[in-house]
């Protein structure tokens, strides 16, 4: 290995060392606050080394790894993410009567899978990547251990992903068998002078789709969604929707890219059913809830869906609205599920409905965040998510799929009747529970959150341009 591939490698030494560093301290002491300032530190290093990684883009390390803008562009989005989740949990987790300590521990494993993941060039480090963030997650989604609706999330989530990890694992073991390489570049390679459309390979493929679909909560592998985003802690509620699809997604994408997906027509007609059904399903079983993680969860399969719609546009402004629309989405996620981790106490998570009756009369500042992160899920003008949305369809109409885009449109008209349901309870008469007082650090996140939403749909601009550079690298 020469001097470029250790500076590389230098986000994943800081993020798998600093759990190292943390169990090395509770060897010797049980002090949350000095492990929580511990933490911050590592991730903040680690999201300034990713600055370091410029000047020597692009950088493969073997057959394994490559260092593109598009990888390091979701490593600084990976890290700085989980740095503001691990600052919205610090008094959730204050609240829990059992050892706390390894709550951080496990999060920072979850995040070097992610940045595995975001930087996967070849089969192995892919399933490296998805085994290590999912076995943390299976631990996280259970630490709430005293309550039971946290066990079942676990072991449901357990059972799904460890048979989706089958299909994925035997799916790559076919497309192995039919192409002789485990790399994304050389499997695309000879996808393209060779005749992909075998049995073999569409086999292959199919597992494989089965396995990322999981992963992306797509219709209709999506069952284990609800009842994981109701049963985590609301810490971990926010990375599994933000930090953990924002990782696959980056792999699908390089991936889509490398094997050249939207040029067959096998891919093109899967893509499109299972997108449309995201869409549709997501959207419908929205409606019938009243718990709000319930509510988020059934959203994020729609959005997953609108995302797929940037896997078949065959240029790279494809890529770039794939970019933008995961930004926008994990920024409005993080608002979303800050606030309801703000309103969680020691018993309860504060997830029904009728919990947010009110809110605005009891905190005004917290009910308009929820307020601007649900209007720009909903797609509103002035907000995030509508440039998102815009793009996406902007995108989907230069390449000329007008059945996505019809159905994308149809749905955003269809969710905004959920999202306003819950702007409506909010801004009630009826006085809203009172609810535990917030933080100075937990008002900051929040209020970076809302003005990421606004900034990013009045100003897309700068970002934008800054995603082509980023993509082009």
């Amino acid at each position: 290995m020469i001097q470029e591939d250790f500076l590389c490698l230098s986000p994943f030494i800081i993020v798998a060392g600093t759990p190292v560093l943390l169990m090395l301290v509770i060897a010797f002491t049980r002090h949350f606050r000095i492990l929580f300032g511990i933490s911050l530190v590592g991730l903040s290093f680690a999201l300034l080394s990713v600055y370091f990684l410029l000047p020597v883009l692009p950088h493969t390390l073997g057959q394994l790894f490559i260092f593109d803008g598009f990888s390091i562009l979701f490593f600084g989005l990976i890290i700085f993410t989980s740095l503001l989740i691990t600052i919205l949990s610090y008094r959730y987790v204050m609240y829990q009567d059992s050892e706390k300590e390894e709550f951080l521990i496990m999060l920072f494993t979850a995040v070097l899978g992610s940045l595995i993941l975001a930087a996967s060039a070849n089969f192995a480090t892919l399933f490296l990547g998805l085994e290590t963030l999912s076995i943390s997650l299976y631990v996280l989604i259970a630490y709430r251990r005293s309550r039971g609706n946290s066990i079942e999330a676990s072991v449901k989530y357990l059972i799904l992903a460890s048979v989706s990890s089958a299909f994925l694992l035997f799916g790559m073991g076919l497309i192995y068998a039919g192409t002789g390489s485990l790399e994304f570049t050389r499997i695309g390679q000879v996808l393209h002078s060779a005749d992909y459309s075998t049995p073999l390979l569409l086999a292959g493929f199919s597992m494989m789709l089965v396995g990322i679909g999981f992963k992306l909560a797509l219709v209709p592998f999506h069952m284990w969604t609800p009842d994981v985003y109701q049963g985590a802690p609301v810490p971990v509620t926010t990375f599994i929707a933000t930090v953990s699809k924002g990782a696959v997604m980056a792999f699908l994408l390089r991936f889509f890219k490398e094997i050249q997906g939207n040029q067959n027509h096998n891919f093109i007609l899967m893509i499109t059913v299972i997108a449309l059904l995201s869409m549709f399903t997501g959207n419908l079983l929205a409606i019938r809830q009243r718990n709000v993680k319930r509510i988020l969860a059934y959203s994020s399969i729609a959005n997953m869906g609108y995302l797929l719609v940037t896997l078949l546009v065959s240029n790279t402004e494809g890529l770039q609205a794939a970019v933008f629309y995961i930004v926008s989405y994990m920024v409005t996620t993080l608002g979303a599920f800050g606030v309801i981790n703000l309103l969680a106490s020691r018993d309860h998570d504060a997830d029904d409905l009728e919990d947010y009756r009110g809110l605005f009369w009891k905190h005004p500042s917290i009910a308009l965040v929820f307020t601007l992160a649900l209007l720009s899920l909903a797609g509103i003008p002035l907000t995030a998510g509508f440039i998102g949305k815009f793009y996406l369809v902007f995108t989907g109409i230069h390449s000329g799929l007008w059945l996505l885009v019809t159905g994308l449109i149809l749905n955003s008209v269809i969710g905004l009747y959920y999202y306003l349901r819950v702007i409506s309870t909010l801004f009630s008469p009826v006085n809203a529970i009172m609810f535990p007082g917030f933080g100075v650090a937990d008002r900051i996140v929040l209020g970076f959150t809302a003005l990421g939403i606004v900034w990013l749909g009045i100003f897309p601009g700068g970002f934008l341009r800054m995603i082509a550079h980023f993509t082009g690298l």
